[in-house]
């Protein structure tokens, strides 16, 4: 972390102490389960998208403190494989405020040596979203800094039996050619998952004040430590990014052992 955490934090709120987070224990990866902006929008009499486009500056926000507390991943949850049964109309406003908001801010994240990668299948997304998020890979995936991966049309349980698939074909392979088939152990499925590379999450943030991982990161996060919050996804800034990030450290992670008193 090169930044002062007052420079981070300039103006916590009354009893938030920024100088109480241990910058050495940061979580190495972030993951973010951003719910909430339909409800922001409802509570102001807005449309759904409204609450979607409000929760632009929550991520940016987000990215932004991440990346100068020294995360090294941050993963996002944008529009998971059950979300296309949402309103059309819906869907359509979310596909182009992510084709609109990619291509505006490629250029910051680049500056700030962010390398933008997708998770999902963004195959079936329209051309012009599918190719901003293309555009940005292309133009960050040498950098070094924080590595932001956006999970869009994504499926926990798709991708896990799509990793399943490629295993199988794989010791097919192998057997048809006469050759030991390939050893399958939690380290090597985790290389065929599309977050291949990335540790698993280290902390699991969920707003809204929802209750249940949605069909997300259901292999990478089986030790993670989760923190959900009512806050709407809109309302959430750095000083909410903070309490997570204090409660984390307050946090034993024992991984399945005992503590050692």
């Amino acid at each position: 972390m090169d930044k002062p955490l007052d420079y981070i934090f300039p103006n916590p709120p009354a009893g938030l102490d920024p100088r109480a987070l241990d910058p050495a224990r940061v979580p190495a990866h972030v993951a973010v389960i951003m719910d909430g902006n339909g409800r922001w929008a409802k509570k102001r009499a807005l449309n759904r998208l409204k609450g979607h486009r409000a929760g632009i500056e929550a991520v940016r926000e987000t990215i932004r403190c991440a990346n100068d507390l020294g995360v090294r991943y941050l993963t996002i949850y944008s529009f998971s494989t059950e979300n296309w049964k949402r309103p059309h109309d819906e869907v359509v406003g979310l596909m182009d405020l992510f084709a609109k908001t990619m291509l505006a801010e490629v250029d910051g994240l680049h500056e700030e040596h962010v390398r933008v990668r997708t998770i999902g299948d963004i195959s079936m997304l329209p051309a012009e979203t599918r190719e901003a998020f293309d555009e940005a890979w292309e133009k960050t995936k040498d950098n070094a800094g924080m590595t932001l991966l956006v999970a869009v049309n994504y499926g926990a349980r798709q991708e896990i039996l799509e990793a399943v698939s490629r295993y199988a074909e794989s010791a097919v392979a192998a057997a048809q050619a006469g050759l030991p088939v390939p050893e399958l152990s939690e380290g090597s499925f985790a290389e065929l998952l599309s977050t291949a590379g990335a540790p698993d999450p280290d902390l699991l943030i969920r707003t809204s004040g929802e209750m249940r991982v949605s069909n997300f990161l259901l292999w990478q996060i089986a030790y993670s430590e989760f923190y959900c919050t009512d806050v709407l996804w809109p309302d959430f800034d750095r000083y909410e990014f903070l309490r997570a990030l204090l409660d984390y450290q307050s946090r034993d992670r024992r991984f399945g052992g005992v503590h050692e008193a």
